[in-house]
């Protein structure tokens, strides 16, 4: 909704998409759950890793090296 703000409003996108407005607004200004605070965290972490690899490491390597530092993660959740 947020990207499509400019070219219509805000009251008339939810009632098409189905959600209140007020429901809209709580979303946007709640603070980011636990969950996506730590995918976040991985996030930043996973492209680090790859930065300093000079970009080689792919998601085995990033893997390892996440859990030699104590990370445990899901290689597969690393293949997006």
């Amino acid at each position: 909704m947020s990207a499509n703000q400019a070219c219509f409003p805000i009251a008339p996108m939810a009632r098409v998409l189905g959600v209140s407005k007020a429901g809209y607004d709580a979303w946007l200004h709640r603070s980011p759950s636990a969950h996506t605070a730590a995918d976040m965290a991985l996030l930043k972490r996973i492209r680090t890793v790859h930065a300093s690899s000079r970009q080689t490491y792919g998601a085995p390597r990033i893997h390892a090296d996440l859990r030699a530092g104590g990370r445990s993660t899901d290689a597969s959740g690393l293949r997006a």
